[in-house]
């Protein structure tokens, strides 16, 4: 068992997880339900833990998060809304003016 990366959202460390569950990787969580305790001892010490079970798997599993940590913080290109034809920022799906979805290339 080798710790991997902790984080201070249980909505981001799942995500983590659930990235290397679906690349095979046995992985588990520590620290999920310690958030209660948080100000009767250091922050970061109570942070949720992901911890894989298999240290071969490390260095994948790092490149797995470092890949989706990237991912997060690169917002994709600006587009123009096929309905009303606004400039949209990239990190949006849905046009802010009229909401229609963000037409995706296949």
């Amino acid at each position: 068992m080798k710790k991997l990366t902790s984080a201070d959202s249980l909505v981001t460390i799942n995500h983590y997880k659930n990235l290397l569950v679906a690349e095979g990787i046995p992985a588990f969580l520590k620290n999920e339900h310690f958030g209660s305790i948080m100000g009767e001892v250091p922050f970061q010490e109570v942070w949720p833990e992901l911890w894989i079970e298999n240290d071969l798997d490390y260095d994948r599993a790092l490149q797995l998060i470092d890949a989706a940590k990237l991912a997060e913080e690169s917002p994709s290109a600006p587009w123009k809304c096929s309905q009303c034809g606004e400039e949209n920022e990239g990190q949006f799906a849905a046009c802010w003016n009229c909401g229609v979805a963000q037409e995706v290339d296949v």
